[in-house]
């Protein structure tokens, strides 16, 4: 079994990243789309997550262009859009022929749409009655990305790490006994831990404790089929009208 476990900020671990990173990963590798008009930007056509894929690393819009085999106005305004939007940044000048070309790389390696953009409709754990339903997971998802985005929002403004962790790993059960023994043990094991080495979140009278408040979320699912998580939809550079 392969346990990986992640910390940061106070649970910080030495990093093992080498120094050689390409210019968008050297600025995040992950970055949060939280505000509507960032989403619109990227969403408004199929076209602009090839484009935005494209631009992981340095290019001009001519240069996306003439990879994608589209016309260069095709290209140039989706590029200024998600330049706009701050979902791509300017990364020097090069010069071609007498000319010389804007280039751009995209600000971060991955995205993640924040659940704040659903409004009211974001997933919410509280309205899934039942408690043991793959939805009721999918709404304890949705709020951890949604609270984390915001602590990483805050903590960033502070100029502070964030303290986070998180153990990820894959495991196999053969019988539903086995994997309901496993689910009362982890229980029990975690309810133990909780008791003696945390802090109570809140006072007799219902007000908060000392300290700062952490979630902890434990969930357990079944792994798709290989197949299922390799195949993602093909965008054709030249599918659709003018984006």
């Amino acid at each position: 079994m392969r346990l990986r476990v992640t910390r940061s900020g106070s649970w910080k671990i030495p990093s093992m990243r080498s120094p050689q990173l390409s210019a968008a990963a050297a600025g995040s590798s992950l970055d949060l789309v939280r505000e509507p008009s960032q989403a619109a930007a990227l969403l408004h056509h199929p076209r602009r997550l090839k484009i935005l894929t494209a631009l992981l690393e340095p290019d001009s819009a001519t240069g996306v262009a003439r990879r994608m085999k589209l016309p260069r106005q095709t290209v140039t305004y989706p590029v200024r859009e998600l330049a706009r939007a701050r979902l791509l940044a300017r990364a020097g000048r090069r010069r071609r022929r007498q000319l010389f070309e804007q280039c751009y790389v995209a600000t971060a390696r991955g995205y993640v749409l924040s659940p704040e953009l659903l409004g009211q409709l974001a997933a919410d754990p509280s309205q899934v009655a039942d408690r043991l339903s793959a939805k009721y997971l999918l709404g304890l998802a949705s709020k951890l990305q949604s609270e984390l985005a915001r602590s990483v929002e805050l903590a960033a403004a502070a100029g502070k790490h964030l303290a986070t962790l998180s153990i990820n790993t894959e495991l196999r059960f053969t019988s539903a006994e086995q994997s309901t023994a496993f689910t009362e043990e982890l229980q029990r094991a975690i309810a133990e831990v909780v008791s003696r080495l945390s802090a109570p979140f809140t006072k007799a009278d219902g007000t908060a404790a000392e300290g700062r408040p952490y979630r902890l979320v434990v969930g357990c699912y079944p792994i798709p089929p290989a197949k299922e998580r390799e195949s993602h939809p093909q965008i054709a550079g030249n599918q659709g009208s003018a984006s």
